[in-house]
């Protein structure tokens, strides 16, 4: 019988190198390890052990790392670029890596810098750097990195790939070129979901709600279900344009489909049901849904102080502070409309003030000019006046006319010779300033104030372009 040999277990400790089966296995080890790591303290650990090991080299290795420092909960978007920047010739998945998460960083413009040095350096951008670069482009100010980009797409083939034409179909929605993206969206020979749905966005978040609708009803005859956020977007449009029935058919699609209500498509509902007047229906959804974020509470808020039921408001704003949870300025734009309507002078104080002191949410243009409005109802014209003086950046046209429009009503005409003066300042071409402040004269007898006005008028070839209306029909009936 053949004599057993022992097998041989190589310590840990051992300062002998390793036999080759060990070495040949290590880039993997360590690779699996920098996957599997939990916090960036683990990862400089296995940075450490490739550094010493020289794996550190491997492009694959340290492709993990950085993989894990940029995209990771945890991880470390400074510790990821120094490692990109310590690797000799980075291949394309580093790359792709660091502008995808700079795109989402608070400085999007340094991934368009990223891909610019990728093109200097001679690496080829492929299909899966277009996506993450255009979500960069969509968060700057100008849409003209995003032509030059889709000149690069052009170059590079890349325009009939869905999820390149999504991206460049959301750049130019974001920035209102709606023609350019309905083009591209046009153009593509199939269309997923993804597409549709971006397109279906573009148009609703730039207040075209009927284009969105047209196309909704165009993709459900092509067989493509919705998801969630389709149906989201078009809630969206139906609650802008007043769609009441066709947001109510899409509840009930909702519900025969058996589509959970999360917090998105609950929070579009409601805001659907708020802005078309079912106030009933809207509170009845909000208090079923099981999950609310601020923007649930701020449909639902908004939606009573638009429709004028104040006590309502206002009771629901008292509920999300027992809550705990935390308002936004948006929510105070609703509380504070809110109180300008019913006239609750002490509580709009005690809001507008609180905004500061408790929240920390520095009051905006919007609160001024709702709270110069509540005051200006109420006749604290003056409180009203300083109110403006005291605003950071100043007052605009619409907050000044929030307060001529007191003064007329209350017939103090100088605080509102002191208004027009500031408004003329600001827009020199507003000429209703002129009439108000001229029949303000008329009133209280002033006349030759009357004459001298209606002679600037027409010295200046000043006239008050009259109101219009606009009236929705089928003119084929």
């Amino acid at each position: 019988m053949p004599r057993r040999v022992p097998r041989f277990r190589w310590p840990l400790h051992s300062l002998h190198p390793p036999p080759p089966f060990v070495e040949r296995n290590r880039r993997p080890r360590l690779s699996l390890l920098a996957d599997r790591c939990a916090s960036m303290r683990q990862l400089k650990q296995v940075h450490a052990q490739m550094i010493v090991s020289a794996r550190i080299a491997d492009n694959y290795a340290a492709s993990r790392l950085l993989s894990f420092a940029a995209l990771s909960p945890s991880g470390d978007l400074h510790h990821a670029l120094r490692l990109f920047r310590a690797t000799a010739v980075p291949n394309s998945f580093m790359w792709n890596t660091l502008i995808r998460a700079l795109a989402a960083s608070p400085s999007p413009a340094t991934a368009v810098a990223l891909f610019s040095e990728m093109l200097q350096v001679g690496t080829p951008s492929g299909k899966h750097t277009f996506p993450f670069l255009l979500k960069a482009c969509a968060c700057l100010p100008s849409p003209s990195i995003a032509r030059q980009v889709h000149a690069h797409v052009l170059k590079r083939g890349f325009h009939v790939d869905p999820y390149v034409v999504n991206g460049l179909v959301r750049c130019y929605g974001v920035h209102g070129h709606l023609g350019d993206a309905r083009r591209l969206f046009d153009g593509l020979p199939e269309k997923n979901l993804i597409v549709w749905t971006t397109m279906i966005s573009s148009y609703a978040q730039n207040f075209c709600s009927n284009e969105a609708l047209l196309l909704f009803d165009r993709m459900i005859g092509t067989g493509v279900e919705p998801c969630n956020a389709t149906l989201a977007s078009v809630l969206s449009a139906c609650a802008r344009s007043g769609g009441l029935d066709l947001g109510q058919q899409i509840h009930s699609f909702i519900r025969e489909k058996g589509i959970e209500v999360g917090v998105i498509l609950g929070t579009a509902l409601v805001d659907m049901y708020s802005k078309n007047g079912a106030v009933t229906a809207a509170l009845e959804l909000f208090r079923q849904m099981p999950e609310k974020n601020t923007a649930t509470w701020n449909a639902v808020i908004c939606g009573l102080a638009h429709h004028g039921l104040a006590n309502a408001a206002l009771d629901l704003f008292h509920q999300l502070e027992r809550e705990q949870v935390q308002p936004n300025d948006v929510t105070f734009v609703g509380v504070l409309s809110a109180c300008c309507h019913a006239g609750f002078l002490e509580v709009g104080r005690r809001i507008f003030y609180s905004m500061e002191r408790i929240y920390k949410i520095e009051p905006k243009v919007e609160h001024y000019g709702c709270m110069v409005d509540l005051l200006g109802r109420c006749g604290n014209l003056l409180e009203a006046e300083r109110l403006i003086e005291g605003m950071k950046w100043g007052a605009d046209v619409v907050v000044l006319g929030a307060l001529l429009t007191a003064c007329k009503n209350h017939g103090n005409i100088n605080i509102a010779e002191r208004v027009v003066n500031e408004m003329l300042r600001l827009d020199p071409g507003n000429h209703g300033v002129y009439v108000v402040l001229s029949n303000m004269y008329a009133e209280v007898g002033r006349w030759k104030d009357v004459t001298r006005l209606r002679k600037v008028m027409r010295v200046g070839g000043l006239k008050k372009i009259p109101g219009w209306s606009c009236v929705e029909g089928d003119l084929a009936k």
